[in-house]
Order: C-alpha cells, then sequence, then structure tokens
C-alpha cells in the first residue's frame, strides 16, 4: 500500500501544480500580452547580441568567406595588445574623474534647490536644459569653449595673464576636459531623480530636527544622506558601468587622442571592429567587459542588500 500511495500522491501534486500555473497563465493572459512587445525587443536587440557576442568571440568573423573557428586565439590577441593595457588605465582614469569631479554634483544641486522657497521650478528647467542639447551642438559648442582663443583661455589670460591651457592637445588636460563637458550636460536627469528622493523625505523629520538644535550640516548628515543612500549606491552603480563604456565623447572630439590619452576600453572596441575589421577580437574583448560588469553588479547588490538589512 505505502509503495503505490507515493507515486498517487506525486502525480497529484504534479497536477495540482499544472492546474495552479494554468489558472495564473489564464488570470494573467493580457498583462503577458502587453509584456510580450517588450519582451521580443529585450530579446532581438540586448540578449541576443549578448549570445552571439560570445559565439563570434571563438570565431574569426569573414562576411564573405564565413567564419573560422579560432578557439581561444581572440582572447589571447586581447591579452597581448598594448592598445588594451593603455584603454584599460584609461577608462580607469576616466571613471575615477566621473566620480571626483561629476558624481557629487548632481547631490549637491538636489539639495539646494530642495531648499529654495522661491523660483524652485525654474532652477530645475534651467538644470535639466544642458541634458536636451544635441551631442552635435554639443561637441561643436564645447570645442570653441576649449579652444586655444576661445572664451574660457580668453578669460585665463585676460584674469590671470597666463598662456591659456590646451585643453584638446595637451594629454594631462585632455580626459578632465571630457569630463567636465560631460558632467555639465548630464547632471540634470540625475539630479532630478535625487531631488524626487529629497522631497519625499517627511518634513517633519526636518522640523523635529530643528527644534533639537541640528544645523544644515547635521540635518544633511543625518537625515538627508541616510534616507537616499539607496538612491545613491545604485547611481553609483549606474555610473561605474556607463563610464566603463563610454566612448562617444571620446571618439567624436579627439578619436583616442592625443597620443591615445582618452582611448578607453569601449573606443578600442569600437575601432577593432570598424577601423580593424576584426569583430571576433572586439566580441572577446565585449564579452571580457560583460563579466566585468556583472561580478561588479553582483558585489554592489550584495553590499547594499547588506547595507539594508
Amino acid at each position: 500500500m505505502s509503495q503505490t500511495a507515493l507515486p498517487i500522491q506525486q502525480q497529484e501534486s504534479t497536477g495540482t501544480r499544472k492546474t495552479g500555473i494554468m489558472q495564473i497563465l489564464k488570470k494573467n493572459r493580457w498583462g503577458y500580452l502587453f509584456l510580450l512587445p517588450a519582451f521580443l525587443i529585450f530579446t532581438m536587440f540586448l540578449w541576443l547580441p549578448i549570445v552571439k557576442g560570445f559565439y563570434y568571440s571563438f570565431f574569426h568573423v569573414d562576411f564573405v568567406k564565413g567564419d573560422e573557428f579560432v578557439g581561444w586565439d581572440n582572447y589571447k590577441t586581447v591579452f597581448h595588445d598594448p592598445d588594451v593595457g593603455t584603454s584599460i588605465k584609461n577608462t580607469l582614469y576616466y571613471m575615477g574623474l566621473a566620480l571626483v569631479i561629476g558624481f557629487w554634483v548632481p547631490i549637491v544641486f538636489a539639495v539646494m534647490i530642495s531648499e529654495l522657497r522661491k523660483f524652485q521650478g525654474i532652477v530645475r528647467i534651467a538644470a535639466y536644459l544642458p541634458n536636451v542639447i544635441p551631442v552635435v551642438v554639443l561637441y561643436g559648442l564645447w570645442r570653441w569653449f576649449y579652444d586655444p582663443v576661445g572664451p574660457i583661455n580668453a578669460a585665463i589670460t585676460t584674469t590671470a595673464g597666463g598662456e591659456g591651457i590646451a585643453f584638446m592637445t595637451d594629454t594631462a588636460w585632455s580626459m578632465i576636459s571630457l569630463v567636465f563637458m560631460e558632467t555639465w550636460q548630464q547632471f540634470g536627469s540625475a539630479m532630478l531623480l535625487y531631488l524626487a528622493a529629497v522631497i519625499s523625505i517627511p518634513r517633519d523629520w526636518y522640523e523635529a530636527a530643528e527644534i533639537d538644535g541640528a544645523g544644515v550640516w547635521a540635518r544633511l548628515r543625518y537625515i538627508t544622506l541616510p534616507s537616499i543612500k539607496g538612491l545613491i549606491g545604485l547611481m553609483l552603480m549606474l555610473q561605474v558601468i556607463g563610464t566603463s563604456q563610454g566612448y562617444q565623447s571620446q571618439m567624436a572630439m579627439l578619436d583616442g587622442g592625443p597620443n591615445n590619452a582618452t582611448l578607453t576600453y569601449a573606443l578600442l572596441v569600437v575601432k577593432y571592429a570598424t577601423a580593424r575589421l576584426d569583430m571576433g577580437v572586439a566580441s572577446a574583448m565585449g564579452v571580457l567587459m560583460f563579466l566585468v560588469m556583472s561580478v561588479l553588479a553582483i558585489i554592489q547588490f550584495r553590499l547594499q542588500s547588506k547595507g539594508e538589512n
């Protein structure tokens, strides 16, 4: 009896699970139908390219003669190319500059704007306006700003009496100049997210702190920053991922120069794929970047989870 009862119970539980799954699918069929286009788009333009990137990283891609399996040769090329080491150093430098120069700017502006009693809407719009400037106009505008006879150098020579700075041709200033440009253009969108988080903090907390004699810095340290630390951690991870893939301004403004000073890892991937026509090595570099970013995302998620617990 006991030997035959167990399979029957398993069959009943399996049938119950199937019935429950069918009921859930039937109940939410319209929701799944609306999700289907987004799922297809993500599969076609995100997950399929990732899978094909892994595939092509083991092949010498030739669109005329056909693909040739080369095993780990593409990865060996990556590790032996001196430009890869240079691009990694430049990318880390670029990420560090973006954190030091640009990451705290939207937080400061969000806190300052939240304290305004008048004209807060106008200031929000003014802070966000650089974000809507087309990149073609942006690059042309900042090329003029950074020109040897442009307004920045004119101000330097007029006020300080110096010779000016070669922003675009000096290897010490080229990457810094790009980070300043991108900070000015992109901080508005992040500022709105921080501002929404700051405004959502209950005002009773600030009023109670003011009654207890807490000053501006005390309120910022013990109320504002702890309340938005989850958003700060998320934005930090997004900025690390975004800057690790940065290549657009480096390519459009300086094409990786001067003397490879702005040659980032992502820009080198693009150069391998387009200029050197080596899709296999470019795919291998993309796979390595994907793995590193995945590990960093997992570490950040676990640290954030521990901090919340």
